[in-house]
């Protein structure tokens, strides 16, 4: 596909800085066999756009035999995105989905009402050393989407809208942006887009969405003549025009956003609701474990075991 001339960077300001409305830096947690640093949610911004937890996992060198097991778990009103840049995890789900989640690749689960899944290492991987390093974000859904059916989509890497130009490269992963549009159904405005900028290179956030932000995965950025590191997440304010360029080192950026939502949404463990109430009842349901008539059930080939619902919060 031929370069969008959206995508040219425009000049810097000077105070091109200011248009940054919140700087995060995600507090890293350790769960054994790698690190975790979470960006969303955080003290200064609960959500951007619709996205509403974003965790970087990785990267991290896994010896012959070791992988990650996160047994089958919950989720309601929201839709998971596992993006990944190095390895691969195996994904099960309760409507009966097996595959490998593969860098590149976009793997959206709309939880809805409930859903229940599982993320571990295939046993391929384990029989050497692998390399993990991904993103995972959660992206709330509107109220009239709440209790829509459960769902599973994947596309591979080549079915992603893909732009590029001299130093620059965009990876459309869902929503819209840049004169381009995602395969994926959302289910409220967004974009979500994987940028890989060579050193010195410009490019300028989309301009159409009402909340915007980026965080740098690798590399450094620069941002109206002041230096930000990867591990760093940046949200601007609505309307202003922002570029940014890359390091030395050149980066690699997630930029992410869209509509904000009406109300404030309530986040307990793995759910996500506009009411209390909804949160109660999914944690009853799991707490009563009906696995063959309630309200969840377990992946039909990863159904021996499952994480029990914490007593306290997350």
């Amino acid at each position: 596909m031929s370069w969008n001339p959206a995508l040219d960077p425009h000049c810097p300001t000077g105070d091109e800085v200011d248009s940054i409305e919140t700087l995060i830096i995600p507090r890293a947690r350790d769960i054994g066999a790698f690190e975790v640093r979470r960006a969303l949610p955080s003290a200064k911004r609960q959500m951007v756009g619709p996205f509403i937890f974003f965790d970087q996992m990785g990267p991290a060198e896994l010896l012959t035999d070791q992988g990650i097991d996160v047994r089958p778990h919950p989720h309601i009103g929201l839709g998971t995105v596992t993006y990944l840049y190095q390895g691969g995890i195996m994904h099960r789900d309760s409507l009966g989905y097996e595959l490998e989640i593969e860098p590149g690749a976009v793997n959206w689960m709309v939880a809805g009402r409930g859903i229940t899944h599982s993320e571990r290492s295939s046993a391929e991987r384990r029989r050497a050393p692998q390399s993990l390093f991904g993103i995972q974000t959660w992206v709330a859904l509107p109220d009239e989407a709440e209790d829509v059916d459960a769902a599973f989509h994947h596309h591979g890497k080549d079915a992603l809208p893909f732009l590029q130009d001299e130093g620059k490269e965009v990876r459309l992963i869902m929503g819209h942006a840049y004169g381009e549009r995602a395969l994926v159904h959302t289910y409220s405005d967004m974009f979500y887009a994987d940028a890989v900028l060579a050193p010195g290179a410009g490019l300028p956030l989309t301009d159409d969405h009402e909340d915007r932000g980026l965080y740098i995965s690798t590399g450094s950025i620069t941002v109206g003549g002041q230096d930000f590191e990867a591990g760093q997440m940046m949200i601007f304010r609505p309307g202003d025009k922002v570029s940014v360029h890359a390091g030395p080192r050149g980066a690699r950026l997630l930029l992410l956003g869209g509509e904000t939502f009406n109300g404030p949404r309530y986040i307990w463990w793995n759910f996500v609701a506009s009411s209390k109430e909804r949160i109660e009842e999914a944690k009853q349901a799991w707490r009563e474990g009906d696995w063959q008539n309630g309200r969840f059930h377990l992946p039909p080939t990863d159904d021996k075991e499952h994480i029990p619902l914490p007593e306290g919060g997350r």
